[in-house]
């Protein structure tokens, strides 16, 4: 029974030829470490490793796809959320931008406005004061505008207020802390002119719509054209002479009309600045007034107040 037992536990005999297992390992190891070490220094097996190379690639990569494709995936995905993140962060950034660069460009503007505003003085050879504008009135038929500067600031009744380009009113009412600027376009206000041109004086005024001035009482034979220059001719006493005023938009003759029908456009931006100038300086004491010439009825032609003296010294 033991002698069956221990047979059947031992390998048979025809299983027990050859080197043991540890001597077949000894062997193989010893056959790779020398085919390694020739192929380092000798390169026997390239062509081996690239014909092995060769055939498994195919078997490689059907083995390795599925994980090349989940990373392909998640990449896809990963690198989609992060440019829908940056596109959204430059699209804010953007926006930014594109604000602060809007508020510079209103800062330049209007520092640009307010040079050319504080230079009106000197280039008038006047004084003034840079008021703001702090209520602009709505309605359509009264233009007024109130500013930041009043008694206290030496503003008074009655001193022109202009902006870089030209005039823009006077002042009408004031308060110690603020004034009242009633607009050139007003149908109460009115203006004495001079056509740049030919030197033709006339008066201008307000028509209360539409943000122009009337022209009336010209003779129909006038010298005045369209895109002629209206300034101020300075024979009031408010305005200095040479303020520009106005652009002549349109002149209309004809037969059934007493007088021309001249409408014109105001060269300030009347009722668009947030910063004005009232001129300070009074005009009537640096700018004397104008004496028209006076025409003699006897001679026929313009006599000037000198030759009148002449006239009566010779007598």
């Amino acid at each position: 029974m033991d002698r069956a037992r221990i047979m059947v536990n031992e390998a048979p005999v025809f299983f027990n030829r050859g080197p043991s297992a540890a001597a077949r390992l000894m062997f193989f190891s010893l056959l790779s470490l020398a085919a390694m070490i020739a192929d380092y220094r000798f390169n026997y097996l390239a062509n081996v490793r690239q014909a092995v190379s060769t055939v498994m690639y195919p078997v490689e990569r059907v083995v390795t796809s599925p994980a090349t494709a989940y990373q392909y995936m998640s990449s896809y995905f990963i690198s989609q959320d992060r440019l829908l993140g940056e596109n959204s962060e430059l699209q804010r950034r953007l926006t930014e931008q594109s604000a602060q660069a809007q508020r510079t460009q209103a800062i330049e503007a209007e520092y640009a406005y307010l040079r050319l505003l504080v230079g009106a003085p000197e280039r008038l050879n006047t004084k003034g004061i840079v008021a703001e504008v702090v209520h602009n009135g709505h309605n359509p038929f009264i233009r007024k505008l109130t500013i930041n500067k009043g008694s206290n600031d030496e503003v008074r009744p009655g001193l022109p207020v202009i902006d870089a380009t030209g005039v823009v009113g006077q002042i009408t009412a004031v308060t110690p802390f603020s004034a009242e600027i009633t607009l050139l376009t007003d149908k109460d206000q009115a203006i004495p002119v001079m056509v740049v041109r030919n030197g033709l004086r006339a008066v201008a005024f307000g028509s209360g719509q539409g943000g122009t001035l009337n022209i009336p009482f010209l003779a129909i034979n006038a010298d005045i054209q369209k895109d002629d220059r209206l300034t101020t001719s300075g024979i009031d006493g408010t305005y200095p002479p040479g303020l520009t005023v106005a652009t002549v938009s349109s002149v209309e003759h004809g037969s059934a009309l007493a007088f021309s029908n001249i409408t014109a456009v105001p060269t300030a931006g009347v009722g668009n600045h947030r910063y004005l100038m009232v001129l300070t300086t009074h005009p009537s004491a640096d700018y004397p007034k104008i004496e028209l010439p006076r025409t003699n009825p006897k001679a026929g032609k313009e006599a000037t107040p000198g030759r009148r003296a002449r006239g009566n010294k010779s007598r």
